[in-house]
């Protein structure tokens, strides 16, 4: 049991969890937009999450506040390492364009992280902006650059899928914020912090809305895709009605960042 945990734990503090849900989407949209599996492009986005998670999470401990390395920290900076020697590999295996656009999200990563600006906190620490930026990432890294890998032009249906992208992670990220606003700063200004916990609830229940409706305007509609989006935000939208400050990191580390994978599962065996 105490083993089970303790993989766990390196399963989801190492990213590995959060870089397959990111994989799960990258597959999603091959399968919407009909590309033939591209293993470069879904495995730099994989490894490419690991990278920039780990970056994020563990900057600061290490960088700024010098906290003393644990053996499970060194095994997470060598799995990060070798993760950007492969994404390095699978770079040079993309179009030119698209290592022009993921070099402009790893660099929104970065401002995310890093403090550029004189006296001023990184992006993570802007009141209000980091559910935007990070559902900008993941549409970009998850959406944006497969297609333009493939080389397939920017149309309505393009469009549509982005801001049903964007409208997903949104609702997951509060789904997160629920869980952890007694540990956020106040000064962030959260969702949950800025309208509280039930309306936070009711925006999310309500973007799911729009999210299922976009579905009836892709050109490829097909009532098979639109019943494995309703089983999926149907899902989603139970976690954010039973979430709360009280839930186990599990809950949304763990369950919550399920969603993405559960649904690309569902695509492969229904």
């Amino acid at each position: 049991m105490i083993v089970s945990k303790r993989f766990l734990d390196f399963y989801l503090n190492s990213s590995i969890h959060v870089a397959l849900s990111c994989y799960a989407l990258v597959r999603i949209t091959f399968h919407v937009f009909h590309i033939q599996y591209d293993e470069p492009m879904a495995l730099f986005v994989f490894f490419g999450t690991i990278v920039g998670y780990n970056f994020v999470k563990y900057d600061a401990l290490v960088r700024v506040k010098k906290n003393p390395i644990g053996n499970q920290l060194k095994i997470i900076a060598f799995l990060s390492l070798i993760s950007v020697v492969l994404v390095g590999y699978y770079f040079f295996h993309l179009q030119r364009i698209t290592q022009i656009v993921s070099v402009g999200i790893f660099a929104i990563t970065a401002l995310y992280t890093l403090p550029f600006f004189p006296n001023r906190k990184n992006a993570r620490n802007w009141a209000g902006v980091k559910i935007y930026i990070v559902a900008l990432c993941w549409v970009g890294a998850t959406l944006v650059l497969p297609l333009i890998n493939a080389g397939i032009s920017f149309t309505t249906d393009f469009f549509i899928k982005c801001i049903q992208r964007f409208i997903l992670v949104f609702v997951l990220i509060l789904v997160f914020e629920i869980i952890d606003l007694a540990n956020d700063d106040p000064h962030l200004q959260t969702v949950p912090q800025t309208i509280g916990v039930k309306w936070t609830k009711y925006l999310g229940l309500l973007l799911l809305v729009p999210f299922c409706s976009l579905e009836l305007l892709i050109s490829t509609f097909n009532v098979h895709d639109l019943f494995i989006s309703l089983v999926m935000v149907i899902t989603l939208m139970m976690f954010i009605v039973f979430a709360n400050p009280n839930r186990s990191k599990y809950y949304t580390s763990f369950w919550v960042e399920s969603v993405p994978i559960f649904w690309w599962l569902m695509v492969i065996f229904l």
